[in-house]
């Protein structure tokens, strides 16, 4: 069984930052990539970013380009996102997710392509 936990979400105004924490635990799994997704009260799960696990290359939502930040840990299968400029449209639960299985295309950008995922980390922007 593996386990992703997310830890780093809270309470900030907006113009703050914060920086959220993904570690995976239980059964020894390899990520080739990881990403965090967020989902607004009444609203679809949307994409965030991603980070290609060789290499290192990441990839942005528009609405986050610039302000947030996905990189990798030292520790295997463990990705932070640094959040910047935070708006209350930011406002969100933010879930963190690892695909171990082997992908050919640059990113893995939609939901059902991920083999594992937390149980989020809410994050509340005050205007």
């Amino acid at each position: 069984q593996v386990q992703l936990v997310e830890s780093g979400g809270g309470l900030v105004q907006a113009g703050g930052s914060l920086r959220l924490s993904c570690a995976a635990s239980g059964r020894t799994f390899s990520s080739n990539a990881m990403g965090w997704f967020r989902q607004a009260p009444g609203k679809e799960r949307e994409f965030v970013a991603t980070i290609r696990w060789s290499g290192g290359n990441t990839y942005y939502a528009d609405s986050v380009k610039g302000r947030f930040t996905i990189s990798r840990g030292i520790g295997k299968n463990t990705v932070y996102l640094q959040m910047n400029s935070l708006k209350p449209e930011d406002t969100a639960v933010y879930s963190c997710a690892a695909r171990s299985r082997i992908y050919y295309s640059d990113y893995v950008l939609r939901p059902p392509e991920y083999d594992y995922w937390g149980q989020g980390t809410q994050v509340t922007v005050s205007s």
